[in-house]
């Protein structure tokens, strides 16, 4: 297990209150040995006018995903991550349901981050792939 050994889906959800993952309903629903996952709902709240899932929520679940996996790979006393450079490519639309997204590390080294975060249609196709890279700072 590459996360803090000590957390838990419920500690991440809380993470979120009254923040916009909180008002995008994004939901961790998985902590795996070097992977998180989390779903978002395709609602009014993150469409886009015509209907579709808007590749913003998208890029918000990506690096709600990178972040918060980021942030348990380090002492949480002595460092933090930050977004440094997020990318996403849109291969699929979206217009109901819930997405899942899934984040893997690429590179987990002292000062940055590296994690890919693959986002599902309830059918499990590929709707969109992002690469988040994450500056480890040190706390003062």
């Amino acid at each position: 297990m590459i996360f803090e050994p000590n957390i838990s889906l419920e500690i991440l959800n809380s993470w979120g209150e009254n923040t916009m993952t909180d008002f995008l309903d994004i939901k961790f629903t998985k902590i795996g040995n070097d992977y998180l996952e989390a779903t978002m709902p395709v609602s009014p709240k993150t469409k886009q006018p015509l209907g579709l899932l808007h590749g913003g929520a998208n890029v918000v679940l990506a690096e709600t995903l990178g972040s918060v996996a980021a942030t348990l790979t380090v002492d949480g006393t002595k460092q933090y991550c930050v977004g440094l450079e997020i990318n996403a490519n849109h291969l699929k639309s979206v217009k109901e349901g819930t997405v899942r997204g899934v984040t893997k590390p690429i590179h987990i080294g002292k000062k940055t981050q590296v994690w890919e975060v693959k986002i599902y249609t309830e059918q499990g196709d590929l709707s969109c792939i992002s690469r988040i890279t994450m500056a480890v700072i040190d706390k003062k």
